[in-house]
């Protein structure tokens, strides 16, 4: 009776162990745009009087706390329920400056991160940024690349591509970071976006053929849009060639009709993560495992008007200390 109790309890012992082991087994990755994540303090040469005090919004340092609190709310719960320690690194758009960062990084949910940032040249002021986690993801390089405008067109001129380069699980992991132009802009203008990033991605390639890449980012397109095809976005894993991506989220919104932000009763999906063919191999590295829209209640705007859509930070000039126009989104990696 004894020994049973006893080979029971080593049993027991030994299948905790290896369930914690495989449970560290499991990354993720995410991207949020953080929708106008500015300071009350005006940039030289920077359209950014709307978010000031005395400007449309009245942007006041209440008003700004609150929503650096709701932010760090949302991202210290990414993945949690599936990965504790949270994600290896996440995306985010729409951040004025290092001072917003550095503030948002004060706040408890969120304080193991770092960033990686670089000043564009957005006339609002408004840039891309890369959290990490220097436990989960080493930072080797990064830097922005400018991109350049379509047809002389400066107005919707799309936002710097933000380049890291690091290592994740023990293995090279690259990710580039995009905020293409706006719906006012027309559908060329995110095309010519997408070539320049293409043109970015096949160069790193080039360097290294089995390069774990991750483009991510809000594109302003559907995953089926014609921007992301010239990225080389596809469908399905089966379909992707060895420069091409796999793009989880083309049967996310057109098979399962989940989106990140509601347009008019109509979802879309413009935050996109897509990976290279390297992450999609069933070998013993670093893989795809799975993706997910991050939806909670407290996400989702429950009464008035825009009833069912994301709760974001302003309703027109009506401040309702909400979150963004966005929800955030996953993929998750098994090595």
């Amino acid at each position: 009776m004894k020994k049973l109790l006893f080979l029971g309890l080593f049993c027991f012992c030994v299948f905790s162990l290896w369930a914690q082991d495989v449970e560290r087994r499991l990354y993720s990755v995410a991207f949020y745009n953080l929708e106008n994540l500015f300071d009350t303090i005006h940039d030289a040469g920077k359209n950014d009087y709307d978010f000031l005090p005395g400007g449309s919004y009245k942007w006041t340092s209440e008003k700004y706390e609150a929503k650096l609190k709701n932010i760090a709310r949302v991202l210290g719960e990414l993945s949690r329920e599936r990965v504790p320690q949270g994600p290896a690194f996440i995306g985010v758009a729409e951040v004025e400056n290092d001072r917003v960062l550095n503030d948002l990084l004060k706040q408890p949910a969120v304080s193991q991160y770092k960033y990686i940032h670089y000043e564009g040249p957005d006339k609002r002021g408004i840039d891309c940024a890369l959290l990490y986690d220097p436990n989960q993801y080493e930072v080797t390089r990064s830097k922005l690349v400018l991109s350049q405008p379509y047809q002389g067109d400066t107005t919707h001129l799309t936002r710097g591509f933000l380049i890291v380069d690091g290592r994740m699980a023990g293995e090279r992991v690259c990710v580039i970071v995009n905020h293409w132009p706006s719906r006012g802009a027309e559908s060329p203008v995110r095309v010519h976006a997408a070539r320049q990033v293409k043109a970015l991605a096949d160069s790193l390639r080039r360097e290294d053929k089995k390069l774990k890449l991750i483009v991510m980012g809000d594109m302003n397109d559907d995953p089926m849009d014609e921007s992301m095809k010239t990225l080389g976005a596809r469908k399905y894993r089966k379909d992707v060639k060895k420069t091409e991506y796999y793009n989880p989220w083309w049967e996310t919104l057109e098979d399962k009709g989940i989106g990140t932000l509601l347009y008019r009763g109509k979802w879309n999906l413009f935050d996109q993560i897509v990976l290279s063919k390297p992450l999609l191999k069933k070998r013993k590295e670093l893989r795809f495992d799975d993706n997910q829209v991050f939806l909670r209640d407290y996400l989702i705007q429950q009464d008035g008007k825009y009833k069912g859509s994301p709760l974001r930070t302003h309703g027109g000039r009506t401040w309702l200390n909400g979150y963004s126009d966005h929800l955030p989104t996953i993929i998750y990696l098994r090595k």
